[in-house]
């Protein structure tokens, strides 16, 4: 009797082994990857912090931050299947999900999980190069942004939809900032940390006096013909110090997802973002107070996983139609 006893118990401890060795991935720690953007941004800073209340929030999952080229190239890995979540923008990512312009017969199903912030697109110069219009930008050394970002195509668009043609100056943040400071290159596009300056444009600022320029009323017409999904935003005084009031155009800037990411999974972490209310705070001042559903629902402009939908569904939000496919 006591033979046999022992004998079931080593069958059964072989078995719970090889049941262990051959769980599937949801009973295991599940690794997942965020493509962000340059390391010097603050919104690389932010998504540490997303990985942060993930990793802490969502049993079983565990996420890094990578340093990509923002937008454009995060919706390339997704479509080699290099990361699961990252940073996009919301006009981009409409283009991206409907195949057109740089996405034209090559289109990336990625779907929106929420919007953070959203970030005009700031054209500065250094003070001493003497413009004062974007009109005057015309032949001048210039960086559209960050090499691959949603800045870089949005603002060779804008200056398209204008007739204006700068000599263009490619790079990553830290190139340009350093060519901005030693006066290789006049200026450059950034996008804002919400309706503040992102910390670049805050280093430049320090030793070298800057200058934002705005759009005149002629502008905001072309963009807002030619560029229906491109906000313009109104920034009020304050921005940086001695900035004063200017209009810009820009987006919402998100976070989208794979487009293998399950629909649990995708609901456990906008749940676990949405009701945080101190780690992302910490990370970037511009999202205290923000309400990520409502901002979601306002600024989208492609469809919404369907696991966040079902989270925004909880809180009582109503879905606008063609957000939900």
């Amino acid at each position: 009797m006591n033979v046999k006893c022992t004998f079931k118990g080593l069958v059964l401890l072989v078995s719970l082994i090889l049941i262990l060795a051959w769980a599937p991935s949801s009973m295991a720690s599940q690794k997942m990857l965020i493509g962000s953007t340059s390391a010097s941004s603050s919104h690389y800073g932010y998504f540490v912090a997303v990985s942060q209340v993930i990793n802490e929030k969502v049993p079983g999952l565990k996420t890094s931050v990578v340093e990509t080229g923002a937008t454009v190239d995060n919706l390339r890995r997704f479509s080699r299947k290099q990361i699961d979540l990252g940073l996009v923008t919301t006009n981009v990512l409409s283009q991206a999900y409907a195949g057109k312009q740089s996405f034209k017969g090559k289109p990336v199903k990625s779907k929106l999980l929420w919007v953070y912030v959203i970030a005009p697109q700031n054209v500065i110069l250094r003070k001493d190069a003497g413009i004062h219009k974007i009109s005057e930008l015309a032949g001048i050394r210039f960086n559209p942004g960050l090499k691959g970002s949603a800045t870089e195509k949005t603002s060779e668009a804008v200056f398209k939809a204008l007739g204006i043609q700068p000599e263009y100056v490619r790079g990553s943040t830290t190139d340009i900032v350093s060519a901005v400071k030693d006066n290789h290159i006049k200026g450059y596009v950034k996008s804002g940390s919400g309706l503040k300056l992102d910390a670049s444009s805050r280093d430049i600022s320090t030793f070298t006096p800057i200058t934002i320029l705005s759009l005149t009323d002629e502008q905001k017409g072309r963009i807002r013909d030619d560029l229906p999904e491109v906000s313009i935003v109104d920034v009020p005084a304050g921005a940086g110090p001695g900035i004063g009031p200017y209009t810009t155009w820009g987006f919402a800037v998100a976070c989208s997802a794979s487009p293998e990411l399950d629909d649990q999974t995708a609901y456990e972490i906008v749940k676990a973002i949405c009701e945080d209310k101190t780690v992302q705070a910490t990370a970037m001042s511009s999202v205290k107070g923000a309400d990520f559903v409502e901002m979601t629902l306002k600024y989208a402009t492609s469809p919404i996983h369907p696991g966040a939908i079902k989270y925004f569904k909880e809180t009582g939000a109503k879905i606008p139609a063609g957000l939900a496919e």
